[in-house]
């Protein structure tokens, strides 16, 4: 009877153990970008979130986008989430949470990571539009200056040529 007694102690005291961790507050993950957060226009990033706890189910979550979710489960402690072919739209806030298999409930959310994506070869390519329009309006405004300047030079130069005609002519008379 004391076995009995005994056993079934620790098994309550253990099924108290697992209502506590019920209700315990999982404590925060951390979240980091994979090489950086700073990503170019169609480049990738894995964004790597870390928990206290192995077999954990994870979610990576957008501030700005309510309906941005992904879910991963891990054995381990951390959980990557790869983002390919971003955009400037896929910039942003990002967070991350988990969950165990005992609790079911989401942790606290990590820090949010801001994500960046630069649009360089956009820039690059407006830029260079800008300056070959730019180069091409001063070549056409350069050619017309030369053209006028020549214009006139050859009128200036008949016009010297009518002239000292005149003098000759009527010292002739």
């Amino acid at each position: 009877m004391l076995t009995e007694f005994l056993s079934l102690l620790c098994l309550g005291l253990s099924l108290g153990f697992e209502d506590e961790k019920k209700n315990e507050m999982l404590p925060k993950p951390t979240l980091s970008a994979l090489p950086s957060n700073m990503v170019e226009h169609r480049g990738n990033v894995s964004l790597r979130c870390q928990s206290h706890f192995q077999n954990v189910t994870f979610m990576l979550g957008k501030l700005q986008d309510s309906g941005y979710r992904q879910e991963q489960r891990s054995t381990g402690h951390e959980a990557e989430f790869l983002l390919t072919h971003l955009e400037p739209k896929d910039a942003g806030m990002y967070f991350c949470a988990y969950k165990t298999m005992v609790s079911q409930e989401w942790s606290e959310e990590s820090e949010h990571l801001w994500l960046q994506v630069k649009a360089t070869r956009f820039i690059f390519a407006a830029t260079f539009t800008c300056l070959s329009i730019l180069l091409l309006f001063l070549s056409i405004f350069f050619i017309n200056i030369c053209t006028q300047h020549g214009s006139s030079s050859h009128e200036e130069a008949t016009k010297r040529t009518r002239h000292s005609k005149f003098p000759k002519e009527e010292a002739a008379d």
